[in-house]
Order: C-alpha cells, then structure tokens, then sequence
C-alpha cells in the first residue's frame, strides 16, 4: 500500500532525492575532514546509467589530497551515514559513489504522479523572456520559428519551474523597415490578403522601386525623421502599419500556440526620455565622440573593433540605442531577463552587453539559435524570396490529414483535420527545439510526422495510447485517493515499471536544469525518453490482462505515466491528444 500523507509532500521528486544525497555526502565529508570548494554542483553529483545518482567527487578531492581518487571515494563510503530514507543503498564503484533510490521514494513519485501535483517548481524569480520581435515589414519564415518555439518553450519551462514570466514582443517601430512600408502602403495598395504578407508585398515593392527611383529612399529618411520627432501623421501612419502587420503576425504565432504577453514598442523609449538619459550616462564614459557624422561610442578596449553608433548625424537614434534603453527598463523590473537571438546577432549583442556593464545594468542571459532551413533554401524579405511559416505550417498540416487518415479512414473528416492540426503543430515545435539551440538544424517534414520514430507525434501517439488504456480500465471511476488506498505499489517490481517511476520522478530536474541554463531541448529528450520507458512498459507489463492486485498497481501506473506525459507535452507546447 502507498502512505496517503506521500501525496502532500511539498518537495520536487528528484530534487528530493538528491538533496538526500547531497547530505549523505557532506555528512561524510566532514567526518572524514574533507572540504570540497563552494560552487555549482560540487560534491560531482549526476545522472548515470549504472545507478540512479552517482558522485564524482573523489576526483575533485584527489589533487588537494594527494591521493588516488578510488582511496578518497572508499573513505567517503564508509563515513556515509547509515540512516536513509529515499536512498536504499550507496555503492562503491572505484572512484565513484553510486546511490540508489528507495522503494519509498518509488512510491512517493507514484502517489504525487497520481495526485497530479508533482509538476511544479519553487523558482520565485520575476522573468521577462523576450522572443520572436520580428520587423513588422512581411510575415514569420523559418528562422523566425525557431525563435519562436524555443522562446515559446522558455516561458513555459520557466513558470512550470515557479516563475512569474513575462513573454514579451519588442515591436521596430522605427527602423528603415518600417519607414519603407509606409512609403509603400503611400505607393502602392494593399492587397485583400493576409495583413503581414500584404504588408510584405507593398514593402517588397518599395524596395524595387528604390533601384530605379532614389527619391524613395529620401521619403523613407523624412519618415524616420518625423516620427522620433512625434510628427502626427506620420505617427498615424506607422502605428497602423504596425498593427496591421503583427495582427497577420499574431495569427502565425497562434497557429503555433504561441502567445506573447506584452508587447513594448521602440517608440515608447524615446517619447519617455529614456534614450536620451542613456546617451547622457554614456557620454559620462568619455567613451564616445562624433565621427564619420555619427555618434559613437568606443568599446575598442572590451575587444570591439567596431564602434556602436547611437545616434546618426541628423540626431535620430539606431536601434540599438533604442535597445539599451528597453534593457535597462527590463533589468530595473524583473529579476531575470531573457533575449532569444539569432546567430547573427552575436556582435550586436555583444556590443550590447557591454554597453549595459558600463550603463551598471544587469546584462540579459542571451540564448543565441543557429538557423533552421529547408531543403529549398535561404531566405530573404527584402528580395520577396522566402518561404513564410503559414506556407510550412500548411505543408505540415496537409501531410499529417494524409498520415492521420490513413491510419483512422473511419473518422470524420473535421476529427481528422484537426487531429492533423495538433498532430501538425506538435511536430513542428518538437522538431525545432529538440535539437540544442546552438546547432543548425534541417526541418525535414517527413520525419517530423514520424509516428513510429522519436517525434512529437511518437510521444502524442504514447499519452493517447495511455488515455485508452484509463478508458478500457476504468469502469468504477476511482478518485486517485481512493487508488492509493487500494492499489499494491510494491508489486511494481518489474525493470520496466520501475524504470518508468524513475523516468517520471526525473521531470522535475529536468524542468529545473532546463530553467536555470535556458536548454529546452533538456525537456524535448526527456519527453522522448518518457514515452519510450511508457512504451516498453505497455509492452512488456500487460495492464489489463494481469492479475486483479497486479492489474491495479500497472493501472496506477498507466495514469501516473498519462499524467506526466500530459505535463511534459503541455510544458513543450503540444497538444496531449487523448485519441489518435
């Protein structure tokens, strides 16, 4: 039987286990006089395949002591308390200290798994992640997916772990892009289709018509001009312009299930002053000077050979003046700030940074992706020749109304197309983010609609295939209180039942790994591994036809791997299908 109390712990499961180990560890430390130097993980601790927990930290000590680290962890072992309660044993491997989890704490994961209360953190941080910002001048591509998803995915992550977060869209409303659209929309009409590619079409046209026609580019130049002098109409213009476009923007982003919170535009920080006090606390560096007619500021010292310009010779400000400023009000109102940038801003940001280390403002953490590309190739705006996220986004869905049909000819065809839809969207967000944000990556459609390989549809495929399970099961609709009074944990004692308890408990490091070093792609492996343990737990654990006692215990288990399933997916942005 499971202890009904183990349902209210109010500790994280895996943190639980390792805060165990950790004073396992310092306990023996000290009576063996040992100090190992304050900082991140020091006692070596991590995830291993030959134990639920191992300790690295005989190797940490080695060069202090003089002695070999297999002498140092054998010392460590035998000073290790004998009082445990989620560790049911400590092993000596050579140089290295292997804990195992308790049937205990097994059946605390099972009960909160049940309960369906394991899943949040104790992250009280403030955080503001600012992700996609992309110039309202034409609709989403590729690149601006992977900005999307893994900015998406970051929020996400953040509040599961506790956080308040703030999504935030930081809208250029006063580059030369926008300035070149409304020159457009003043030449050319928009068109009856969707408002960021209408807009993109007037843009396009402006830009072509600046090959043959210099006076576009003088119009554009008053445009910029006249709006960060408040000019009304100009002013009129631009916002609606704007607005337009990130309404065909925000359509995107919702077809993705993204959603942003706040959106701040470039605007507000001049109207308000704050550029221009950013220049002033600048100028106090003795850092900057007029050269070239412009306004710069010199960060040859911190290993920038090129100068920030932050102001041009008729006085506007550049974006990134612009940008320090929305920096500055970022780090004065949350406890974390968080940009999503693409590789090629990594100059940018770092001049960036730097000018916030002289400014004595806390600089953002900054997740730099490499691109995401198609077989088709590049893409570029300007030159009208991209392929746009709606146009993927259909390519997806399309191919999984086949997939899905295939494989459910007898359903309608409205719970079809939108099974194909979730399907759809799953595989878009899973194939994005699963790989490490600092790698290229290919979007290949094939195998993101895989249904038998490691895609979102694999692991939708296992919560739906959980949820038949619950449905065939369940015949006398048991509150999971009433399960733990009446279900046998301990009879879970098989390699892949255990394996999948452990595999649950794990989701709440995995949550605060990925948290604290901004590393999504933590939660979209984990979300593999989870439906591969349920898997081969399915497979080789029959739930329905076992015994009565036994029967019950896999059942419990069945929802505690629905639950955490559910979880895992909601936490990456995909939907939990209960039927496929």
């Amino acid at each position: 039987m499971i202890d009904k109390d183990l349902i209210h712990i109010g500790v994280p499961m895996f943190l639980d286990f390792i805060s165990e180990v950790e004073l396992l560890l310092t306990g023996a430390l000290d009576r063996c006089g040992y100090k190992v130097e304050e900082g991140v993980n020091n006692l070596g601790l991590d995830l291993c395949p030959h134990a639920d927990l191992a300790s690295s930290v005989a190797f940490r000590l080695a060069p202090v002591l003089k002695k070999s680290p297999v002498a140092i962890a054998k010392e460590i072992h035998q000073a290790i308390s004998p009082e445990y309660k989620y560790v049911e044993r400590v092993e000596l491997a050579g140089p290295y200290l292997n804990f195992y989890m308790s049937r205990l704490f097994l059946n605390a994961v099972l009960a909160r798994a049940l309960a369906d209360n394991a899943w949040t953190g104790r992250m009280t941080e403030k955080v503001i992640v600012e992700h996609t910002s992309a110039n309202p001048d034409g609709p989403l591509h590729v690149g601006h997916i992977r900005n999307s998803v893994i900015g998406d995915t970051l929020v996400r992550i953040l509040r599961r772990a506790g956080c308040t977060v703030d999504a935030e869209y930081y809208v250029n409303d006063m580059g030369r892009q926008e300035a070149m659209v409304v020159v457009g929309c003043d030449h050319f009409q928009l068109d009856g289709s969707k408002a960021d590619h209408a807009i993109a079409r007037v843009y396009i046209a402006a830009n072509k018509e600046m090959e043959t026609n210099p006076g576009i580019r003088a119009e554009a130049d008053q445009v910029i001009l006249r709006y960060e002098a408040g000019d009304p109409e100009i002013t009129a213009k631009i916002q609606s312009a704007v607005k337009y476009a990130i309404g065909g923007i925000e359509e995107t982003l919702h077809r993705m299930n993204i959603r942003h919170d706040s959106y701040h535009w470039e605007s507000e920080f001049v109207r308000n002053g704050s550029v221009a006090e950013v220049v002033g606390l600048l100028e106090k560096t003795g850092l900057t000077e007029w050269e070239d007619g412009a306004y710069q500021l010199d960060l040859n010292n911190y290993g920038f050979e090129k100068k920030m310009v932050l102001k041009r010779t008729n006085g506007t400000s550049l974006y990134i003046t612009r940008d320090l400023a929305y920096h500055r009000w970022k780090s004065a109102n949350s406890d974390r700030s968080v940009d999503i940038l693409g590789a090629d801003h990594k100059l940018v940001s770092g001049q960036l940074r730097t000018a916030l280390r002289l400014l004595d403002v806390r600089e953002p953490e900054v997740v730099i992706f490499e691109f995401v590309s198609l077989p088709t190739g590049s893409m570029s705006t300007r030159k009208g020749k991209f392929i746009s996220a709606d146009e993927l986004i259909d390519e997806v869905e399309k191919q999984a109304f086949e997939e899905v049909k295939t494989r459910r000819p007898e359903e309608s065809e409205d719970f079809l197309r939108e099974v194909a839809r979730q399907v759809a969207q799953g595989a878009v967000r899973y194939d994005v983010v699963k790989v490490s944000a600092d790698k290229a990556t290919t979007f290949d459609w094939k195998q993101a609609l895989d249904f038998e390989k490691l895609s979102a549809p694999f692991i939708q495929y296992s919560h739906a295939r959980a949820c038949s399970i619950i449905r065939k099961g369940d015949q006398t609709h048991q509150t999971p209180e009433q399960e733990i009074q009446e279900f046998q944990a301990d009879l879970l004692t098989g390699e892949n039942e255990v394996a999948l308890i452990k595999k649950i408990a794990e989701f709440d490091l995995i949550i605060d790994r990925a948290a604290r070093e901004l590393k999504p792609h933590h939660l979209a492996t984990y979300a593999r591994e989870l439906a591969e343990c349920f898997n081969h737990f399915y497979r080789f654990s029959p739930v329905l036809d076992a015994a009565p006692e036994l029967r019950d215990a896999r059942m419990a288990l069945a929802r505690a791997a629905r639950n955490a399933l559910r979880t895992t997916l909601e936490t990456l942005g995909i939907s939990a299908l209960e039927t496929m």
